[in-house]
């Protein structure tokens, strides 16, 4: 059922959102298998979306990206408003600085879903204290450890599939031999090549 809904939630917004993993790019992806919208009228084709409505679906594909809650989404709206950075630039960087969605970055979950699970489950520290809230929001120079006993046969067999650290960003770095990481930068929007239009989501909230 889990499978389910989540392989439903790309079909809605007619794109792979990658919400399951390794299954996103295999041919059980639902977007490979029907690519329509659920639903009895679904495959009836796309319908003519009006500016709200179009602006509505970007906010509905970071929520589920990024697997946050409206109130949350709302509120990194709020906080990115009273910066004097770019809105839509910060609202990204906040996103992907997320305690979760960095454990993603890093290569340690293969989706955001199982991130979060790990954090929560007392996977890691950050900067050698307890960090089981997949919300924190990291900083430059924070360190991130993965606790030595949760270091599982698997889990390690993962981390050395990516030990040349070509898939990761640019703003996080991941030593493969202390099986660490550490926020060197910050995100930015044309790195992060996000799968909706930030500006959108401003523009949703702004009026």
């Amino acid at each position: 059922m889990i499978t389910k809904a989540k392989c439903r939630q790309c079909r809605r917004e007619g794109k792979k959102l990658f919400l399951k993993g390794e299954r996103c790019n295999s041919g059980k992806c639902a977007i490979v298998k029907r690519n329509y919208v659920p639903g009895i009228h679904g495959n009836k084709g796309p319908k003519k979306l009006t500016e709200y409505g179009a602006q509505l679906r970007e906010k509905q594909q970071a929520k589920r990206i990024y697997g946050i809650t409206e109130a949350q989404l709302k509120n990194y709206y709020g906080k990115a408003i009273k910066k004097k950075e770019d809105t839509g630039a910060k609202l990204l960087e906040m996103l992907e600085m997320r305690f979760d969605n960095v454990i993603y970055r890093l290569g340690i979950a293969k989706s955001r879903k199982q991130a979060r699970q790990m954090v929560k489950h007392n996977f890691f520290t950050l900067n050698e204290k307890k960090a089981n809230i997949p919300s924190m929001e990291v900083k430059v120079n924070d360190r991130i450890n993965i606790k030595k006993n949760k270091l599982s046969k698997k889990l390690v067999q993962n981390l050395d599939n990516n030990k040349d650290g070509s898939d990761l960003p640019s703003w996080i770095t991941f030593d493969i031999k202390e099986r660490n990481g550490k926020i060197v930068g910050k995100p930015a929007i044309k790195e992060v090549n996000p799968q909706f239009d930030v500006k959108a989501i401003v523009e949703f909230y702004s009026r």
